[in-house]
């Protein structure tokens, strides 16, 4: 299912994902995953099946289909333009002289930051993952791209956990369960529909 997560600058979003990716533990309480704790799975097999879009992207000084597959070395290139069509950066790319052998320079300076954002999207959908974590990451892209982007998402990762952080309503009003956050608390969880329906942050940030 997916999960949407918002609530003001500083209230514990970002923090909930550096405790799932185990950026740091916990030293009360318990996180499950699977029925297992956090803590009993090793970092590099917890990672592997984590796909993780941060905020602030990194793209490396290589190829446009490099940093793609840097997600999957082993990925075709139907498989880099299956993912690229999905993040709704393809046609971008295809106009490039190079195309997929455009070369970056260093974090992607040579493009717009939507198209940072689409790309490193792509990668995180290049990466075979049970759980995929967009942290605020579609910020830098129109109305109408966010909403292609995350009904790609919806379609293609049907047996996936999805974990959307966002400030855009617009991001997460689809999701399964919405959690709002407060100085570390969740103050309000729900639906859109339902949260609508109940006077509090949700419906006035709305």
């Amino acid at each position: 299912k997916t999960l949407g997560i918002i609530g003001k600058t500083g209230s514990g979003k970002s923090t909930i994902l550096e405790l799932i990716t185990r950026s740091y533990d916990i030293t009360t309480g318990s996180i499950h995953l699977g029925n297992k704790e956090l803590t009993s799975y090793d970092l590099p097999s917890l990672r592997s099946f984590i796909s993780y879009v941060p905020q602030n992207s990194f793209l490396f000084s290589d190829t446009i289909i490099e940093n793609i597959k840097f997600g999957n070395f082993k990925a075709t290139k139907d498989d880099v333009n299956r993912v690229s069509e999905n993040s709704s950066i393809h046609s971008d790319i295809s106009r490039f002289r190079d195309k997929y052998e455009t070369l970056l320079g260093e974090r992607g300076v040579n493009l717009s930051g939507g198209q940072i954002q689409r790309i490193t999207i792509a990668r995180a959908l290049l990466k075979k993952s049970k759980i995929l974590i967009l942290d605020d990451c579609l910020s830098s892209v129109d109305a109408k791209t966010e909403r292609n982007i995350l009904s790609q998402i919806k379609k293609t990762k049907r047996d996936e956990t999805v974990i959307i952080v966002s400030h855009k309503i617009s991001s997460i009003m689809h999701a399964d369960l919405i959690i709002v956050l407060d100085k570390g608390i969740i103050i309000q969880k729900g639906t859109h529909k339902e949260l609508l329906s109940t006077d509090g942050f949700y419906k006035k940030f709305y």
